[in-house]
């Protein structure tokens, strides 16, 4: 069974950081993007970033660039994504996806498995 587990979520201030890990398990592919979305209260779930596993390239969201980097380590199925100069407007849950296309992007009805969400709060 396809399992997803992010954490790493908090409370922090505007300006601050944090890092989110997603751990993936229960299949063998050789090939595949895992990506964080998030959902704000209110509002539709909106990717943030993805990497595919394959060759490590990956893509973020306009709102995000230059502030969240995303990072794999495959031997041990783990994608973080770290997060530098929090705003406000970074609150939601942070939810992390399987794509088994593997491809580069960030729609998420192309993700065939998610986990359970992590939540993140900047205060201003």
């Amino acid at each position: 069974e396809v399992q997803l587990q992010a954490s790493g979520g908090g409370l922090v201030q505007t300006g601050g950081s944090l890092r989110l890990s997603c751990a993936v398990s229960g299949f063998d592919f050789d090939d595949y993007t895992i990506g964080w979305f998030r959902q704000a209260p209110g509002k539709e779930r909106e990717g943030v970033s993805c990497i595919r596993e394959r060759d490590g390239s990956s893509t973020y969201a306009d709102s995000v660039k230059g502030r969240f980097t995303i990072s794999r380590d495959n031997a041990k199925k783990m994608v973080y994504l770290q997060m530098n100069s929090l705003k406000p407007e970074d609150t939601a849950v942070y939810y992390c996806a399987l794509d088994l296309s593997s491809v580069l992007t960030v729609v998420a009805s192309r993700y065939d498995y998610w986990g359970q969400g992590t939540l993140v709060t900047v205060s201003s």
